[in-house]
């Protein structure tokens, strides 16, 4: 018995030669492109012991009459191969209309045109429930042109090529019909980024966002149906080896569908992120008159709002409209076909966290880009505030050693002097201004000489800050608390910000990173004047942001955690409470200059905003409570206590809610 297999290099083609090589006896002729060699030698070493025998290359191409293969081949094995499968296609919502037709339906006309020259046995097309296009209800195995809408090139050039295959052969031809094929059940291999992947960047980023067990609200995008690919390979290989089966199509589809809400739950779970505790049905949005949605985003406006948000999360905006199908699949003939065997579609929570574990290891789009922080900031000037100590001049090292040239801005020039020589001493290049930017002018100052003293100023880190913790009812004689903070944290960062804002937009370029505080998140008590300044420049970098980023210049906003620096000493009762260092929180500013995200967070303040969002008076009474645990300290009562220290009901409510500032 002899083959003939094309796209065996593809990912269910050679999983298909690998359980023929198994199961089966005789030759296996595969197409193969001249620069695929390399491709298939591979895989002929990791396929079963006999390979090196059995697979025989055939050179040709899709694009070509007959698929390229010679006369000479055609001739010598004219009526002598019983099975030719095609599989060789494309499987993609996001290519074009042109690669479609070329290679979907003119590469299946031209494998059909070689199967019946070589006369060959029976003629397994491997086509696609695309096929069946949006028609709505049951379609079973024996519909096929049933005057479906087909809402895309690959729907269409998928029921092309399969009316090709039924009407074009002089042999006879069994059709195959898989569902969303994802990786192997076993071993979690896939070969892309497909189907169900393309939201597990989505997936990733929430997870970073909020703890596992956050429940969420999402959307139910309707009906769909996974399969792992070996179960195709599998039934492939038995059925078309059974006999009176000519003639058919067979749906290798899960028998019952599934819900893309629950895939998505599936895989989040296997991935430890939130899931989807509350689902909206998109039927909700069909109750609207017909075309409304569509017009509506058609909008370039609205359009483009929505491809920003996708592109975020690397899903194609082609892939989002057509995730829920408008029917389910009959597979009751592939079930008979397939009775007395193990081969089953297994359930997608018994292999999902295979798939999820194999695409973050191997398929993650973020581990091949240049993730490099030596990559973001070598040889770029970052402007630092606050950089004689702590948070700061942290950052400031980091920044030098990856080749970055860090400005030093702080009150004390002595100390600026130290923190410059520390660079230098290391290898690197720094410069030091000395400003105080609670004052206007200072800062017009300073901007002036950084602009006169450098040719180029790309980055901006908005680090120097005032904290006061103190009561409101402790506040009533001292407005100027409220004063000093947010003439430091607002307006002099957002006038500095500003001065610098002309020189980033004439250069095309500028990334500004702002350091918030998970008080802004989480409204802890007795920070009324410390987290109103910082939630004043959030607010502002919202508005900003927005009107300057068609000109290149970016922000990040970076809610930081509780770090221990001398800002926190006054209050003794923080010696005991879980911190992060200045080294680390210097790390996270270099994380938003290498990435440059919108906002950087920690789970339990994007937790406590989402809490307060749903439940704002419960939040306030959790606020409270903590505001009873946690009174003023000496330092805010004007005193001075050095036996003052947190109670162990302190500092198991502190480790509970870890980083923020009580």
């Amino acid at each position: 018995m002899a083959y003939f297999v094309t796209g065996a290099t593809g990912f269910i083609g050679r999983h298909l030669v690998e359980e023929l090589l198994r199961n089966r006896s005789g030759d296996i002729y595969v197409l193969v492109r001249e620069t695929s060699r390399g491709r298939l030698a591979e895989l002929i070493a990791s396929w079963p012991d006999g390979a090196e025998d059995r697979v025989k290359p055939v050179t040709g191409d899709l694009s070509e009459p007959r698929l390229g293969v010679g006369d000479d081949f055609v001739a010598e094995h004219k009526g002598k191969i019983e099975h030719f499968f095609h599989l060789a296609a494309i499987y993609d919502m996001t290519a074009d209309e042109e690669r479609n037709e070329r290679l979907n339906v003119e590469g299946t006309r031209h494998a059909v045109d070689l199967a019946n020259a070589l006369e060959v046995g029976t003629l397994h097309h491997v086509s696609s429930i695309a096929a069946a296009g949006a028609h709505r209800g049951l379609f079973r195995e024996d519909m096929f042109d049933e005057g479906q809408k087909l809402p895309s090139p690959y729907h269409r050039t998928k029921f092309e090529s399969e009316k090709i295959a039924r009407e074009d052969a002089t042999t006879p031809w069994r059709v195959y019909r898989p569902a969303v094929v994802v990786g192997h059940s076993q071993t979690g291999v896939m070969d892309k980024v497909d189907g169900p992947y393309y939201f597990f960047k989505a997936l990733q980023k929430i997870r970073g966002w909020l703890p596992e067990w956050a429940p969420l609200i999402g959307p139910e995008l309707g009906w769909t149906n996974v399969v792992p690919v070996d179960y195709v390979a599998q039934a492939m290989d038995h059925i078309a080896h059974e006999p009176d089966l000519d003639g058919q199509a067979f749906h290798l589809a899960h028998p019952k569908g599934q819900r893309s809400g629950d895939i998505l739950n599936t895989f989040a779970r296997a991935g430890h992120a939130p899931h989807m505790a509350m689902r909206i049905d998109k039927k909700l949005l069909d109750m609207l008159p017909k075309g409304t949605l569509s017009m509506v985003m058609k909008l370039p406006a609205l359009k483009g709002v929505r491809d920003s948000i996708l592109l975020d999360f690397g899903i194609p905006p082609q892939v989002i409209e057509h995730v829920g199908f408008t029917c389910q699949f009959d597979t009751r003939d592939t079930e008979r076909a397939l009775k007395g065997t193990d081969i089953a579609v297994p359930e997608l929570d018994t292999y999902a966290p295979l798939l999820w574990d194999y695409w973050e290891r191997t398929l993650d789009p973020d581990l091949y880009k240049d993730r490099s922080f030596e990559h973001s900031v070598n040889g770029k000037t970052v402007v630092i505030t606050g950089a004689s100590s702590g948070i700061g001049l942290s950052a400031a090292m980091k920044i030098a050693k990856a080749g970055g040239i860090p400005i030093l801005i702080a009150r004390s020039m002595d100390k600026l002097e130290e923190a410059k020589k520390a660079i230098e001493a290391e290898g690197g290049t720094a410069y030091a201004y000395s400003a105080d930017l609670s004052a206007i002018d200072s800062i017009d100052e300073l901007v002036a000489r950084l602009l006169a003293d450098h040719a180029s100023i790309d980055m901006l880190v908005n680090n120097a800050g005032r904290s006061i913790r103190r009561s409101i009812a402790l506040s009533q004689d001292r407005f100027h608390d409220f004063e000093r903070t947010i003439q430091l944290n607002y307006l002099g960062t957002i006038k500095l910000t500003m001065g610098l804002l002309p020189h980033m937009r004439e250069r095309g370029f500028g990334h500004i990173v702002n350091v918030s505080s998970i008080g802004v998140q989480t409204s802890p008590p007795r920070f009324s004047a410390y987290v109103a300044s910082k939630a004043a420049l959030d607010a502002w970098t919202r508005v900003v942001s927005s009107e300057v980023i068609g000109d290149g210049i970016t922000f990040t906003t970076i809610h930081m955690p509780l770090v221990r620096t001398p800002m926190i000493a006054p209050t003794k009762i923080y010696d005991s409470f879980p911190t992060i260092s200045p080294d680390e929180a210097g790390d996270i500013i270099c994380e938003a200059i290498r990435a440059k995200p919108k906002q950087i967070n920690t789970r339990l303040g994007t937790f406590g905003e989402v809490l307060y969002a749903v439940a704002p008076k419960a939040v306030d009474q959790i606020l409270h409570m903590a505001y009873k645990v946690f009174p003023d300290s000496a330092a805010a009562k004007g005193e001075s206590n050095p036996d003052e220290k947190a109670s162990v009901e302190q500092i198991a409510m502190a480790n509970i809610m870890r980083g923020v500032h009580w």
